[in-house]
């Protein structure tokens, strides 16, 4: 298995988007996750969205300068979970989750990216889990039908808050979208103590995956407290012969206390990390 690693904008938020990449360059990687926030990332939607081809013309020119790929474009429309999601009850907002997918869509494939990670809705305590699935399901199919026109993989995110927040959710739900696939954040399942060999069922749905020190209770730490099993890991993807991208995902936001590790000493020892095991 060829080991492709990428580094998140978004693991520097505080940076300008230029800065930043020069620094995921020195880092001795050379692909970027792309990720267009309303919160959290150095790229929110008002950068990109109004106008997607000249964000990508100059997107685009950036990264070339920097001799970087993009690995994903990950976009993330509201500044919480529930606002603009794409399963949300009040048709508003599952409008205006739509025009943030068709204007990310636009911007990825004139970045000639070939990957798009979304998330995949939140579960609403006015109705069963059930509906909330099934609105997901079908705002997904449309989306993954029209991003494999255009060549694009499209993903969703299986996280914290999400109403596929466990593995068995997660199948469940791609199980009814044809062609839909899972980002695979290994941490959103640490974090609830679920074990390896939950998660592991997911790695042969994965198109895109997260890695970073995550422990039960913790979504984000040094390895030194780490209780991710990388190797094992590892080994499960080798098993697949996966050939995607693998995004040492460390983020910087307060939220479940992600503003806690050193962001750039921690990426640089988890790659030297993944580098190292057998494939």
């Amino acid at each position: 298995m060829e080991l492709k690693l990428s580094i998140p904008n978004f693991a520097f938020p505080i940076m300008r988007w230029e800065r930043s990449l020069r620094l995921i360059r020195d880092l001795e990687v050379n692909a970027v996750d792309v990720g267009v926030f309303a919160t959290g990332s150095n790229l929110c939607p008002e950068d990109v969205l109004p106008d997607p081809s000249s964000a990508a013309r100059r997107i685009a020119t950036d990264l070339l300068h920097y001799d970087l790929e993009i690995a994903d474009v990950f976009g993330i429309a509201g500044r919480t979970f529930e606002e603009k999601a794409l399963n949300h009850i009040d048709v508003s907002e599952r409008k205006a989750a739509t025009e943030f997918f068709w204007r990310l869509l636009e911007f990825a494939v004139r970045c000639n990216a070939k990957h798009l990670t979304l998330l995949p809705g939140v579960p609403f305590e006015s109705e069963d889990l059930e509906e909330s699935m099934k609105r997901a399901a079908e705002e997904l199919l449309w989306r993954t039908e029209a991003a494999s026109k255009l060549g694009i993989v499209l993903a969703v995110e299986p996280h914290v808050g999400s109403m596929i927040a466990t593995p068995e959710l997660a199948r469940r739900l791609i199980a009814v979208v044809p062609g839909l696939t899972l980002t695979v954040d290994y941490s959103h399942f640490a974090v609830q103590g679920i074990s390896h060999d939950e998660i592991e069922p997911l790695f042969a749905l994965a198109s895109h995956f997260h890695l970073r020190g995550a422990c039960k209770g913790r979504l984000q730490t040094s390895l030194k407290e780490n209780t991710v099993d990388f190797p094992r890991v590892m080994a499960g993807v080798g098993k697949r012969s996966y050939g995607g991208y693998i995004a040492l995902e460390y983020i910087w936001t307060e939220w479940m206390h992600c503003n806690e590790v050193d962001n750039v000493s921690e990426i640089i020892q988890l790659r030297n990390l993944l580098r190292g095991f057998p494939r």
